[in-house]
């Protein structure tokens, strides 16, 4: 009996420490080819906004805009790409379809998985009130603060209402920013969100390296 313990024992830990490689290996093998994507739809947006005329209408996973946030590290940025769909947000976080465009009244809602697919909103728990959420478009320089941070039920969708916390079609009262992911880590039970308000839009003409909120 008590080999068959000790076996069924090492059986268990040897079940448990392989399922444990299988999700190592998942969330690093999706994290580098998530990178990959997300470095091409970058460099052609970089490309595109260097060629002449007007920038293109974003299709469905194509990159138009830059998310800036100093609190995820220094430099950190990614390139925010159109629509929420598994797909495309394995190019990097999405912009939900139907919400404000950057800058614009209204509310500019991304979401961003938290592990995996290039896990761009991994440390999204770490912002904090005033901290600096800049967007980045063709022309301009959008300086949000962080209002708030909370955890929800994912059907809880006034998070990204025109006005967060009103209803689904109710008016804009501002420019908001919302940022989305799945919370706790390695879960999809809840929502960790960050709300922001637009502090201020710069032109890039005006000063092409951009606000000193980069570096706040």
């Amino acid at each position: 009996m008590r080999r068959l313990v000790r076996a069924l024992s090492a059986l268990a830990v040897a079940a448990g420490v392989g399922l444990l490689l299988v999700v190592a290996h998942q969330v690093w093998g999706s994290d580098v080819a998530a990178d990959r994507t997300q470095d091409r739809v970058a460099d052609e947006l970089r490309e595109e906004w260097s060629a002449p005329g007007a920038p293109a209408e974003p299709a469905p996973g194509g990159a138009f805009a830059f998310l800036h946030v100093p609190r995820l590290g220094e430099g950190w940025a990614r390139a925010v790409v159109e629509g929420v769909d598994p797909e495309q947000l394995e190019a990097g976080p999405g912009h939900y379809p139907g919400t404000a465009q950057p800058g614009a009244v209204g509310n500019f809602a991304v979401a961003g998985h938290r592990v995996g697919e290039g896990s761009p909103f991994l440390d999204l728990d770490a912002m904090r009130p005033g901290d600096a959420m800049v967007v980045e478009t063709a022309s301009a320089w959008h300086v949000y603060r962080v209002t708030t941070t909370t955890v929800v039920a994912p059907t809880e969708t006034w998070v990204v209402a025109p006005t967060p916390g009103g209803p689904p079609d109710g008016p804009a009262t501002g420019a908001f920013l919302t940022l989305t992911t799945c919370h706790p880590e390695f879960s999809d039970r809840q929502r960790l969100v960050v709300h922001g308000e637009l502090e201020a839009t710069v032109a890039k003409a005006d000063d092409p390296d951009g606000p000193a909120a980069l570096a706040a």
